[in-house]
Formats: structure tokens, C-alpha cells, sequence
């Protein structure tokens, strides 16, 4: 297959927000119960992208990105709000901020350390984001200052109610397709493997309630419309692999771990049914994206700061359900945060996240 380089800076949506009020300046009496903390990749960053040393292939942060909503490029990759940030809104939460922005924010309710392009290997994009591991020592950062502004009893008491959601391996399967060496099932040990060192790396530091997004029809995005039409069943295919193996990956925890709660949310289904019938969600087309150029504007060159300058604009961005050749709407991500906030269990199990948020641990 003739693999596009711009394959290579796919920032993988997928879904997590953990959220939690501000909690400074009011009694522990008044404290909320739960905080959020999002890690994962491009369907989660919130601009922490902006200030690593990488190139613009892993930024969003130029129009017309942010376009939508917050009307000024956030680094968000997309035109307006992700995942989280409606999951925060429904939580009665504040924007959770960026990991590089907690020194000018309240962080007691809530951390983003998701970075775009990144995976749960070490290996996919590396130098360029900032992977899962490494986003679990900067976790390991914020707990520490959280004991230190609040006491080891309060802040035990915040991690363990928290919600902890992720949204990461899509980039580990779309990265290396041309160069990866690995069996399939190898190479899917080893992100499950590397998925379960930093679950278990945030439990031993306190966390307990787990939400992971299950990966989307990959093949089914613009640029692999696009650029790699002769994949798209193959690449689909790794993401029902993943899929298949998050339970029996979460459930081996759960009876490993005392207390480890966790929630799975079967983003492929909801995707595919907008994907399968747009106009029944409000949207003119499913195929190709507002902002790109290209076949179905799947080259990845929204805003023109990447490697190909030339791109177009649609006119009303709540026609289609990818903003750019990689990542959906905002709209469409709102109609995912709904899903995941409120849904029934086939398609967010055990829990959805209302009650997930009011489980106490």
C-alpha cells in the first residue's frame, strides 16, 4: 500500500476526561467527590503539544482550529471543545487544564496530560509527543504537589474518588504500518501491556476508577480514505483486534487489583452508526472532512502549517463529522461525551459516567 507520510502524525482520538470543581479556597466539607485526570492522545490534548519541542505534523494551534468555540487555536485538534471538556461541563466542572498550565491553575480537580500523536508504546512517534509512560511521571508530579498543597489524607481521598480516562492506541497501529516487523499479535501484547503499566502505575499512587475509549473504525478516517484505500479493511481490522482485548485486559485487573473500577466505552459502535448514517446526526456528510486538501480533504494540511501548505475550508463546520482529515467536530464530539455521560450498557459498561462519577470507592 502507499503509505502517506502524514499517516504518521495520525493524533488518535480516543477518549477520556476525568473531571472534577475546583476545590481551593472552600472547606474540605465542600470538596467535590471526584477530579478528572485525561491522558491519551490528539482526541484529548487540550494544547499540551504547544509547549514541547515538536513540529507542527503534532500542533493544532493556528486557525482555524478553535475556531468554533473558544474563537482563538487552544491546540486543540479540532474547532472546538473535546471529549473532556464536555464531560467536565456535565460534571459541573471546570475546563481541565493543561499539564504545562497547572503552575497559573487550580489543579486540585483535574490534570490533561493527553499530547498529541502519542501512544501507549514509547516508540510510536518518538521525540515528537509525549508518550503514555512518560505522561504517568508527570502524573507522579502532580500527586506529589497535590500531598503538598492539601495534606496526604485529603489528597488520598481526592485520587481514589477521581475518575482516570484514556483515550490512547490508535497512533501505535496507524504509525508503523510500513515499517512495523512485529506478528500482529505481538505487537498487540505489547500495547496492552504498556496500557496495563501505567493503569497500574496510577493505582499504586491512588487511582481507582478507570474509563477507557475503545478505539473507532480507523480505515474509515479521511486521510485513509484518501491516502490508503487499499488499507482500509486491514487497519480497520487492528482496531477490532484492540478492541477485542480491552475487556479480558481491564477484568485480569480488576481481579488483580483491590478496588480497581473501570468503565468501557464502545466508541467503534457509536462511531461507526454517525459514520453509517450522518444525516440521522445532523450532519451533511461523513466522508469528507471541513478542512484539509485532497480526496474527501484527507491531506492533512488544515491551516496550511504543515508539510502541504494548500487546503480548503467548508463553509459550515457542523456539516461534517471530521473537522480535519484526522479528528471529528466538535458537534460530533458532543454527541460522544452525551453517549459516554448518560448511555445505556451496549455501548458504555459497566458504567456510564454519571454513575461512574458518583461511585464511591
Amino acid at each position: 500500500m502507499a503509505l502517506n507520510s502524514s499517516l504518521f502524525h495520525f493524533c488518535i482520538f480516543i477518549l477520556v476526561a476525568c473531571f472534577a470543581q475546583p476545590i481551593s479556597c472552600i472547606s474540605s466539607h465542600d470538596r467535590p467527590q471526584a477530579a478528572l485526570f485525561v491522558f491519551g492522545d490528539s482526541l484529548f490534548d487540550p494544547g499540551n503539544n504547544n509547549y514541547i519541542n515538536t513540529t507542527t505534523e503534532y500542533q493544532a494551534n493556528w486557525w482555524p482550529y478553535g475556531e468554533t468555540f473558544f474563537k482563538y487555536p487552544t491546540g486543540r485538534f479540532c474547532d472546538g471543545r473535546l471529549i473532556p471538556d464536555f464531560i467536565a461541563e456535565y460534571a459541573n466542572l471546570p475546563l481541565i487544564p493543561s499539564y504545562f498550565e497547572i503552575g497559573k491553575k487550580h489543579f486540585d480537580h483535574g490534570v490533561n496530560f493527553a499530547s498529541g500523536g502519542a501512544g501507549c508504546l514509547v516508540e510510536t512517534h518518538r521525540g515528537f509527543v509525549i508518550d503514555l509512560h512518560t505522561q504517568l511521571k508527570y502524573f507522579k508530579k502532580v500527586v506529589k504537589l497535590l500531598k503538598k498543597k492539601v495534606g496526604a489524607t485529603e489528597s488520598k481521598q481526592i485520587l481514589s474518588n477521581a475518575v482516570y480516562i484514556f483515550s490512547a492506541g490508535g497512533n501505535d497501529y496507524l504509525a508503523p504500518l510500513s515499517t512495523n516487523s512485529y506478528p500482529e499479535r505481538e505487537y498487540l501484547q505489547m500495547i496492552m501491556g504498556n496500557l496495563t503499566s501505567v493503569l497500574k502505575g496510577i493505582y499504586n499512587e491512588g487511582g481507582r476508577k478507570f474509563v477507557m475509549l475503545g478505539m473507532i473504525p480507523l480505515g474509515r478516517l479521511p486521510n485513509i480514505r484518501a491516502l490508503n484505500g487499499n488499507s482500509i479493511k486491514k487497519i480497520t481490522n487492528l482496531a477490532k483486534v484492540h478492541n477485542s482485548a480491552l475487556p479480558g485486559m481491564l477484568k485480569q485487573l480488576e481481579k488483580q487489583l483491590a478496588g480497581f473500577k473501570y468503565t468501557l466505552f464502545n466508541l467503534f459502535k457509536v462511531f461507526s452508526e454517525s459514520l453509517d448514517n450522518p444525516t440521522k446526526y445532523g450532519f451533511k456528510t461523513s466522508k469528507t472532512a471541513c478542512c484539509g486538501s485532497g480526496p474527501f480533504r484527507g491531506i492533512y494540511s488544515c491551516g496550511g502549517k504543515r508539510q502541504t501548505k494548500e487546503y480548503e475550508l467548508c463553509k459550515n463546520v457542523k456539516d461534517n463529522l471530521f473537522f480535519d482529515s484526522f479528528h471529528p467536530s466538535e458537534l460530533a464530539y458532543q454527541q460522544y461525551a452525551q453517549v459516554l455521560w448518560n448511555g445505556t450498557p451496549d455501548v458504555v459498561a459497566p458504567y456510564n459516567l454519571k454513575s461512574f462519577f458518583e461511585l464511591s470507592t
